[in-house]
C-alpha cells in the first residue's frame, strides 16, 4: 500500500513539474487566429539600429568586429534623418507583403521606443523618435499587420548574467529574476499596451540564463496582456526548427533555409535578402529568381516568408533592396492567387516545381523551362477539368489513372516561375500528402 502511495505521490510531482514546463491549450494562441495568420504567408523582416554606423551585424558584432565600448556609444551618433515609416511600410505592402516585423530590441540591449526602463533607447540618441511608435501608426494606416521582434537577452544590461555574444563567466553581480521580472515585463508590457502587435517574433533563448520556466511564465502573462497575441517559438528553450510538445510558442521559426512541408504545425522562414541581417554596405543580394521562387517554395511547404531588410544608418531602405521588392510584389499581383490563403502540397518543393491549392484549384509552380514535362503521381479518383497558365494559355495534359502528366511549352511565361491553375473534380485541400514524386 505504502508503494501505491509512493509511486501516486510521485506521478503527481512529475505531472506538476511537466505541466510548469509547458503551456496549456486552453491558453494558446486559437486555431482561427493562427489560421489567419498562415493565410497572410508574405511579410518583411526589419534589423536595424545604432550598429548601421558599423555596418556589421547587429548584436553579434557588439564585442567581435565591434569593440564594445565603439558599439555601446554608436547610439550617441545614431541620427537617421530620412527614416520615413510611411515609406517602410509602403515598401512592403509594393512588396506584397502583409505583416511587418521590427526589430524594436535586438541583444545589443539597444530600445526603438521610449522605454522608462533603460536609457539605452532611442530617445537619448540624436533623433529622439519614437521608431516602433512610427512604425506601428504607418502599418496600421496602410493596412498591414505590425509585429514586434523582442530577445530575451541583454548583453548590455548589468542584470542580464551574460555580456558578450561568445558567453563567458556568469556575472555574480547579475539578477537574473529582476531582469525577467522587472525589466523584461516591463519593456514587453509597454510594448504591448501602447503598440498592440499583432505577433511577437522573439529570439535569444539558446543562452542557460534563460530558462524554460520563465518561458512558460512569460507566455501567460503576454495572454494576461492580450489573449489574441501570436507568439513565436523562441520564447521556449526548444528547436527552432519544429514545433514540439514543450515548444513554448505558437509556430516554428526555421532560419535562413526554407522550412520543410508540414500541413500540421504551423511554421515562418525567415531568410534575408542580401546576406547579412543589418545593414552592409555592398551586400551581396539574392536575384529575383531566388527571391520568387523561395516565397513559393515556402507557400509550397504549407509555411510563411519573413523575408529580411536591413536599412542604411541615415534612415532610408536601398533602393536596390526597394526595387528586388516591388518586383516581387509585381509577380505577386498577378499570381497571389496561388500564395495568398493556400495550403502547401500535396507534394514537397523541390527545384522543378512546388504545388499550392485552394478549394478545387491545384497550382503547379514551375520554376524551370529546362524539363518539357511534369509528372504528378499519387492522384487516385482526381481529374483535371481545366489547366491552364494564370493569366495565360492552356496547358496540355494527359489524366491516366493516378497519374497526371503536363505538357510544358518551349518558354515559360515567367522565367521566375510560371503558375499552372489546374481545376480538379474535388477539393485539392483534402488531398493527402503524396511522397512518390
Amino acid at each position: 500500500m505504502k508503494k501505491v502511495i509512493f509511486c501516486a505521490v510521485l506521478f503527481a510531482y512529475f505531472a506538476l513539474g511537466l505541466q510548469a514546463q509547458t503551456i496549456s491549450p486552453s491558453t494558446k494562441t486559437s486555431t482561427t487566429i493562427m489560421n489567419g495568420f498562415m493565410d497572410l504567408r508574405f511579410g518583411m523582416f526589419i534589423h536595424w539600429g545604432p550598429v548601421t554606423l558599423r555596418g556589421t551585424e547587429i548584436g553579434w558584432s557588439r564585442g567581435t568586429s565591434v569593440s564594445t565600448a565603439d558599439y555601446d556609444s554608436l547610439y550617441k551618433e545614431f541620427d537617421p534623418v530620412l527614416f520615413n515609416a510611411d515609406a517602410w511600410v509602403k515598401a512592403a505592402k509594393d512588396a506584397g507583403m502583409k505583416y511587418l516585423t521590427i526589430t524594436a530590441k535586438h541583444h545589443d540591449g539597444f530600445c526603438l521606443w521610449p522605454t522608462t526602463f533603460t536609457k539605452h533607447n532611442i530617445m537619448n540618441s540624436p533623433y529622439k523618435v519614437d521608431i516602433v511608435g512610427a512604425l506601428a501608426k504607418a502599418c496600421k494606416k496602410q493596412g498591414i499587420k505590425f509585429c514586434i521582434y523582442f530577445t530575451v537577452l541583454d548583453w548590455f544590461d548589468p542584470n542580464y548574467p551574460i555580456h558578450l555574444p561568445s558567453g563567458g563567466k556568469i556575472d555574480p553581480k547579475a539578477n537574473m529574476d529582476y531582469f525577467v521580472n522587472h525589466t523584461m515585463k516591463g519593456e514587453l508590457k509597454e510594448l504591448v499596451t501602447r503598440y498592440h502587435p499583432y505577433m511577437l517574433w522573439f529570439d535569444g533563448n539558446w543562452e542557460k540564463p534563460w530558462t524554460q520556466a520563465y518561458a512558460v511564465e512569460m507566455y501567460k502573462y503576454l495572454k494576461s496582456l492580450d489573449p489574441n497575441v501570436i507568439i513565436n517559438n523562441r520564447l521556449g528553450k526548444s528547436d527552432h526548427m519544429k514545433l514540439t510538445p514543450t515548444s513554448v510558442g505558437d509556430y516554428s521559426t526555421p532560419e535562413q533555409v526554407i522550412g520543410g512541408l508540414d500541413m500540421k504545425n504551423p511554421w515562418e522562414t525567415c531568410m534575408t535578402i542580401c546576406n547579412q541581417w543589418a545593414w552592409k554596405p555592398n551586400d551581396q543580394m539574392k536575384s529575383l529568381k531566388q527571391c520568387i521562387q523561395t516565397l513559393a517554395k515556402t507557400s509550397g511547404g504549407n509555411g510563411n516568408l519573413l523575408f529580411n531588410v536591413g536599412p542604411m544608418l541615415d534612415g532610408r531602405m536601398e533602393l536596390r533592396q526597394i526595387k528586388r521588392l516591388k518586383a516581387m510584389g509585381d509577380w505577386l499581383k498577378i499570381y497571389g492567387e496561388s500564395i495568398y490563403g493556400t495550403k502547401g502540397g500535396p507534394y514537397a518543393p523541390n527545384n522543378t516545381f512546388a504545388t499550392t491549392r485552394k478549394g478545387n484549384s491545384l497550382f503547379v509552380h514551375v520554376f524551370s523551362d529546362s524539363v518539357k514535362t511534369i509528372s504528378l503521381s499519387g492522384l487516385k479518383n482526381i481529374k483535371i477539368l481545366n489547366a491552364h497558365f494564370i493569366n495565360g494559355n492552356k496547358v496540355l495534359f494527359q489524366n491516366n489513372d493516378e497519374n497526371i502528366t503536363l505538357q510544358l511549352p518551349k518558354l515559360l511565361p515567367n522565367e521566375n516561375d510560371a503558375v499552372i491553375e489546374l481545376r480538379l473534380n474535388s477539393n485539392a485541400e483534402n488531398i493527402p500528402i503524396i511522397t512518390t514524386n
